[in-house]
């Protein structure tokens, strides 16, 4: 069982490469999702620190209220 479980496993890498696709996904943007935008260091107005970019040095900054 245990060969048919690593064959299945290297299909599933040959399938994907067949594909075009990538084998590990690349994690998600998460500042992206949030509508935010990356800045290094801190946020400046109009922007609004929303959270921190994937990287860890950057800040995650939304663009502030219209008035």
């Amino acid at each position: 069982m245990r060969i048919l479980y690593l064959l299945l496993s290297v299909l599933f890498v040959v399938l994907q490469g067949v594909a075009g696709q990538p084998f590990i996904p690349r994690p998600i943007d998460t500042c992206r999702l949030r509508n935010g935008i990356c800045f290094p260091g801190i946020c400046r107005r109009p922007y609004y620190w929303i959270g921190t970019c994937n990287n860890g040095i950057g800040s995650c900054c939304a663009r502030g209220w219209r008035s």
